[in-house]
């Protein structure tokens, strides 16, 4: 196990990786930001360089200060072996299985080696399965649709946590509040305020470049105020280098139906 934290080993790195989207789509937005200012505070391990064979991002050991709290650590992993996945994390001290924990991947196989090493440590670890969409290109394709004059695009703020952690389906106590904040204050956003200056429609990134937390207010929906943001982050993304991606529950239909008529329209079938 490797602690990779020279400069130069990490930009070639970060090459590496985006030659292999989309499956390295978490590890390769992580390391952008950690090759950019590191503003959430992470590390690169490796099993192994020039020559790895699996990749997992983590927080620093300062990031986490409450061991329980699962939004501050949060890590993303990719594997060129899967072997070699499970031996890196195996290997001591490359997570502290005795802090809440959680691992993101979009690989086969990576669930069951994590739980696996992870029952052996005595730890349970639990399943969560999303729907991950990709946009190779969103300044080509994606149409910016006309705004009501009397909303106005923005970035979200401070003072608007409280609002994100109220409506987030995860939020609702500190830590959520916490770790939105963290968010806000160190990662791009886009939102639309009614006339009011009150945000109605939101989305976010993280410190692995997803577009998460999107949330339009119940009486503001059906007005495509929420594919506005989405559109206007996925720019703004890869204006600046970043892939365009994010999560969504496999329960929430509607943003599903969305997506699949958005490719559907955009590489129409023949069949």
């Amino acid at each position: 196990m490797l602690i990779l934290s020279c400069s130069s080993k990490l930009q070639l790195l970060e090459g590496v990786l985006r030659r292999g989207l989309p499956e390295t789509l978490m590890v390769h937005g992580g390391l952008m930001n950690i090759n950019r200012g590191n503003p959430g505070g992470y590390e690169v391990l490796v099993d192994s360089w020039p020559d790895f064979k699996a990749v997992l991002l983590r927080p620093r050991k300062e990031v986490v200060t409450d061991n329980s709290d699962l939004f501050s650590n949060m890590h993303a992993a990719f594997y060129r072996d899967l072997g070699a996945y499970r031996a890196l994390l195996e290997s001591p001290g490359a997570i502290n299985w005795g802090h809440t924990v959680y691992i993101q991947g979009l690989q086969d196989g990576l669930y069951e080696a994590s739980r696996d090493v992870a029952k052996a440590k005595g730890v349970q670890l639990n399943l969560e399965t999303y729907f991950t969409f990709f946009h190779p290109d969103p300044m080509l394709s994606l149409c910016f649709p006309r705004l009501d004059p009397a909303m106005k695009l923005s970035s979200l703020t401070a003072s608007h946590v409280d609002l994100l952690n109220v409506t987030w389906a995860k939020g609702g106590n500190e830590r959520s509040r916490r770790y939105l904040a963290s968010l806000i204050r160190s990662f791009p956003s886009t939102c639309v305020l009614d006339a009011t200056g009150c945000p109605i429609s939101w989305n976010m990134t993280d410190q692995f470049g997803t577009m998460r937390h999107g949330y339009t207010l119940p009486e503001h929906r059906s007005h495509g105020y929420y594919s506005i943001v989405t559109i206007v982050t996925a720019k703004r993304l890869h204006a600046q280098g970043y892939p365009s991606f994010g999560h969504t529950s496999l329960d929430n239909y509607p943003i599903l139906i969305k997506l699949i008529a958005e490719v559907t329209a955009e590489f129409p079938s023949d069949l």
